[in-house]
């Protein structure tokens, strides 16, 4: 893409050491590539369509067809509903098109940022229905990896369940918790829910378990894994056990957290007061990835002889760990 150039008046930032990144255990090093200076003061940008690449067009439509594969047997019956509304194409999509089969269906609309921003701009975003999507898009070498979220992940792996009406709203209520989280010394108890729950979720089926988490689904190698291995552990949905729990950020899971349905999961934030749980864990050291207590509902037992040593394909815009 061609670089944007900043119109602003305002002085250089060092956009580096303002972002948080991830400080969640990580074997390779997270580096923001985003061009920041056209951003404004919501870090939104111009998507600037029209400066793709050929090239670029090319490798989207190698990560859609790809993707698109696996999800049809392993995606969330949600998930492929709203692939299918969005009618994506074999190029990088229009985030303005989009943006209007979002309004139509649940009040939603895409505003393009240009990587991570900071996570007090991200809840912002969310708790007015506007979901950040990165403008730039992966290189064919990083085709299975990738340090933070680009368009393909951002694009193809949250924006299809925003279509969902229950899982709009709760993203909607999950931005317009960061507040208090930040207020209360939650924020990292949050972004475990953020987490768990929206780049790594599983939800049950009528065929069995299946994933609808974004950093599962922009990933081929855990879109697999995270439904017929045997690694890792599989285990119900309970609030505080997943605000609990410490991740990897660039690994595939040691554990995912089952859903009952995404009326659960709305239920849980819409309903709960968060501030008596960050209270209660917020100065506590967070659970060890592969834990199994007492009082889990565990679904399936992993071995973990793989889970944890792979590179998955993660990233979440705004979230730190």
């Amino acid at each position: 893409m061609k670089p944007r150039v900043c119109r602003c008046s305002a002085a250089p930032m060092d956009y580096h050491r303002v972002m948080r990144l991830p400080s969640a255990p990580a074997t390779h090093a997270v580096k923001l590539r985003g061009d920041y200076s056209a951003a404004n003061a919501d870090y939104v940008v111009e998507q600037a369509w029209g400066d793709y690449t050929p090239l670029e067009h090319a490798l989207w439509e190698r990560l859609l067809k790809r993707q698109f594969h696996l999800i049809e047997t392993y995606g969330a019956p949600q998930v492929l509903a709203g692939l299918r509304a969005l009618r994506i194409a074999n190029h990088v999509p229009r985030f303005d098109e989009a943006s209007k089969v979002l309004r139509a269906a649940t009040g939603w609309e895409i505003v393009a940022v240009p990587g991570l921003i900071p996570e007090q701009n991200f809840f912002a975003h969310l708790a007015r229905r506007h979901f950040p999507v990165t403008v730039w898009l992966r290189t064919p070498d990083e085709i299975d990896y990738l340090s933070e979220p680009d368009v393909f992940h951002d694009f193809f792996g949250h924006v299809p369940l925003l279509c969902d009406p229950i899982f709009a709203d709760f993203m909607q209520a999950y931005g317009a918790a960061g507040h208090k989280a930040s207020a209360e010394g939650g924020l990292k108890m949050l972004a475990r829910l953020y987490w768990y729950c929206v780049e790594f979720g599983l939800i049950k089926t009528d065929s069995g378990l299946r994933a609808y988490g974004a950093g599962i689904l922009s990933s081929a190698g855990e879109t697999v894994f995270c439904i017929e291995d045997p690694s890792p552990h599989r285990i119900g949905f309970e609030l505080e056990r997943v605000m609990r729990t410490d991740y990897l950020i660039d690994a595939y899971q040691k554990t995912y957290f089952v859903m009952d349905s995404f009326e659960q999961l709305f239920r849980n934030a819409y309903d709960r007061d968060f501030a008596p749980i960050y209270r209660a864990y917020r100065d506590l050291p967070g659970l060890e990835p592969d834990a199994i207590l007492p009082t889990d509902k565990v679904v399936t037992r992993g071995t973990q002889r793989v889970a944890g040593s792979g590179a998955a394909n993660v990233g979440a815009a705004g979230i730190v760990g």
